[in-house]
């Protein structure tokens, strides 16, 4: 069993990350952290999320930061300001004991934009940055980006999904230079192998956490046959059977979401909604409620879920299975995070029964049946 010290990260850090109840290396951050501090390098890391991604190329940014240089060093691009703000706290939290000053600035759309270019007058060694208000800051020359050595690609196919291909495009061409890329990513459509193809070395090491690990390591999957008019009732029972258990549960569309929600709360349960159109302060509202466990469960779309970090969740329901494959890895990544257990359950009509078979064949995962 490999230690952080064997891996190459300073004591000071690994004083800190000990204080964050980190241990020992999880397996993304055993096998990617001797590569990024060996060597200047492009790097491909396929994991999962809840693998522990932050710390494997967090700890070597920081590390790497060379703190008597006043200038920008890494930028680390995330999909959502949720993602990018927890970045930037688990960045400072490494660095409580270190002896060299390393500092850090996020920036991401849904603040004022004046407030964020006045923090990067300020030293700044590493931005955390959504794509788009990274593109306005950009545009405006509010931001100096020539001498970063890393651009940090984190959540990449969940950057797709949510429509920011171009501005990856322009953001790659933009830092083009001396810079390495190391992109990390759950899953490899199409799109991410041509980044990886135009933007970055051939010869990039390339780190796979197996999937089966990490899919289903500690989720246990489950469904429950039930019909269209039964399915709420089903749900009730089954979350009425949780106690003080907590979970998110998936709807497709906004309608099922908000639909289900009123259901819900009318039947006493704490419970509040995340979905597509809602204002970014009563998502935030949604959110802070959640993780400070005032609510206990959240029903969400798959897209408004992106960047949700939350832990101590026990189960994910998906109230329909998704449409797309992807989605049912990020959907059931939720539970069963840090090395804790969890279930993942699907509420399904008979006819979806082939989709079960799919899912299990593709994701080589098992299913049980069970009832409540």
């Amino acid at each position: 069993m490999s230690t952080f010290a064997s891996l190459g990260v300073k004591k000071e850090f690994i004083t800190s990350i000990k204080e964050l109840g980190i241990k020992t290396p999880s397996e993304i951050q055993e096998k990617a952290i001797p590569i990024l501090l060996g060597k200047r390098t492009d790097f491909v890391g396929l994991a999962q999320t809840g693998t522990g991604k932050t710390a494997a190329f967090g700890l070597p940014i920081v590390q790497q930061v060379d703190s008597s240089k006043d200038v920008v060093q890494a930028l680390i691009l995330s999909p959502t300001r949720e993602l990018v703000q927890q970045i930037k706290k688990q960045l400072f939290k490494y660095t409580k004991h270190y002896e060299h000053k390393v500092f850090v600035e996020a920036v991401y759309g849904g603040e004022k934009i004046d407030i964020q270019i006045n923090n990067l007058q300020r030293t700044t060694h590493v931005i955390v940055a959504t794509p788009g208000r990274l593109i306005d800051l950009i545009e405006r020359g509010s931001i100096n980006l020539k001498e970063i050595k890393t651009l940090v690609l984190d959540e990449a196919d969940e950057m797709l999904s949510m429509g920011f291909k171009q501005d990856l495009n322009r953001i790659l061409k933009y830092t083009s230079g001396e810079r390495n890329t190391w992109l990390f990513s759950a899953t490899m459509p199409e799109e991410i192998q041509r980044i990886i193809k135009t933007y970055m070395d051939s010869n990039a090491p390339r780190v796979e956490i197996d999937r089966n690990s990490t899919v289903n390591s500690n989720i246990s999957h489950q469904f429950i046959k039930t019909s269209l008019k039964e399915k709420t009732n089903a749900i009730i029972r089954f979350l009425e059977a949780r106690d003080s258990e907590r979970g998110i549960i998936f709807c497709r569309t906004k309608a099922g979401t908000q639909n289900l929600t009123k259901v819900l709360q009318e039947e006493g349960f704490s419970i509040g909604a995340l979905e597509g159109d809602m204002q970014q302060r009563d998502r935030e509202k949604v959110m802070r409620a959640f993780k400070n466990e005032s609510l206990q469960y959240l029903i969400s779309t798959d897209v408004s879920a992106r960047g949700i970090d939350v832990s101590g969740l026990s189960f994910v329901v998906h109230h329909q299975l998704p449409e797309q494959l992807d989605y049912y890895t990020h959907r059931s990544g939720r539970t069963a995070r840090a090395g804790k257990t969890g279930v993942s359950i699907a509420f399904i009509l008979p006819n979806e029964l082939e989709r079960i078979h799919e899912i299990q064949k593709e994701l080589n995962i098992k299913f049980t049946e069970t009832s409540i």
